[in-house]
Formats: C-alpha cells, structure tokens, sequence
C-alpha cells in the first residue's frame, strides 16, 4: 500500500513544485517590468499601464477568447490594483472576477498566518534542563516518579511520556542505568519481603 501511494505523493509534489517554481519566475519578471517603468514615469501611471498590458496579453489575436489567466497573472493584477483606481481599467475580466481574486488571495494568506504548529508545544528550555539533570543524578528513577516529583515538589504537571520523550533525545546529561541495579538483582535482595506479602 504505501509502495503504491510514494509515487502518486512524490509526482504531486514535484507538480506542485514546478507550478510554484513557473509562478515564481512569471512573477519576478512582471516585477521587473514593473520597475522598469517606474523610473520612466509615475508609479500609478506605471502600474495602470501593465495592469492594461496583462488584460491585453489574455488575447492572441482578434477575435479569439482570451486565454484563462494563470495563477501569476492573477497575482501581479491584484498587486498592482492596489496601487490605482482599477474599476476603470478593467476590459477583460468582470469586477466581480477581479474581486474574487482578491478573495481568493486573502484566504490563502489568512490560511498561511493562521496555521497551526504540528503536535504540542515543547517544553520550556530549563524545564527540560531540569528533567535531564533529575534523570542523570536519579538513575533508578523512572518517567512516572520524575512527573511524580514535579508535581509534588514544584506543582508542575508534566506527562511521563514528555518526560520519556524528552530523556531520549536532546544534549545534556543522559541516563545511564546502574549496572548493580538489575532485575535479578532486587528481586533476589528483596525476596523475603515479596515471599512475606
């Protein structure tokens, strides 16, 4: 299953990729004509006049509907519409067309701004610190009586599987078991009392 579904993945993505890399550079060159006319003459002037530019490019030759306008084009119009009064230059495209463009661009951004970050929140650096260091001084110690102490002596509750998350991996002090301190070892040093209960 997963053998079959790699390939589909990995060809969406590098789709996804050359749209975004083809988007990027049509972007980057309207940029530059952009600039181009602004150090010809006046920003909003410069910007009507690609913004009417774009519109004409959609057409081949007479007669002929215009081309579907492509992500970048999409894009450069809305920026630049920003800069002037863009109701009064619209000849290809609807207002109601170019105002769902918009639309579309703002839920893209609020749907960037607001994602959320995956899993839960890390601890805090000396928190972390903190459980290393009560590991390493602590050998006998495990996940649930080091959240047992936490929460005793600090009143901070953390989960014996944050705690083992955070003991297997990261820098600082790490745990290294006692040798003397085997299985068979309690057992036999705690015989009588186990017999007794």
């Amino acid at each position: 299953m997963r053998s079959e579904a790699f390939p589909l993945i990995a060809g969406g993505l590098i789709t996804a990729l050359s749209h975004l890399a083809t988007t990027g550079r049509a972007v980057l060159a309207d940029l530059g004509r952009f600039l181009a006319l602004c150090l010809w003459s006046r920003a909003a002037l410069a910007a009507e006049n690609l913004f009417l530019r774009k519109q004409l490019a959609l057409y081949e030759e007479r007669e002929v509907r215009p081309h579907r306008a492509t992500d970048a084009v999409r894009f450069v119009m809305c920026a630049l519409g920003r800069l002037f009064e863009w109701r009064s230059a619209l000849r290809v495209v609807k207002p109601d067309t170019f105002t769902r463009w918009h639309r579309k661009g703002f839920r893209l951004f609020w749907r960037w701004k607001s994602r959320r970050p995956k899993g839960r929140p890390a601890l805090p650096r000396n928190l972390r610190e903190l459980i290393r260091r009560m590991a390493a001084d602590n050998p006998i110690w495990g996940e649930e009586r080091i959240a047992d102490e936490l929460l005793l002596k600090l009143g901070l509750r953390v989960s014996p599987r944050t705690i083992g998350k955070y003991l297997s991996r990261g820098s600082g002090p790490h745990r290294t078991p006692d040798p003397k301190q085997r299985w068979a070892i309690f057992v036999r040093n705690h015989a009588k009392g186990i017999v007794a209960c």
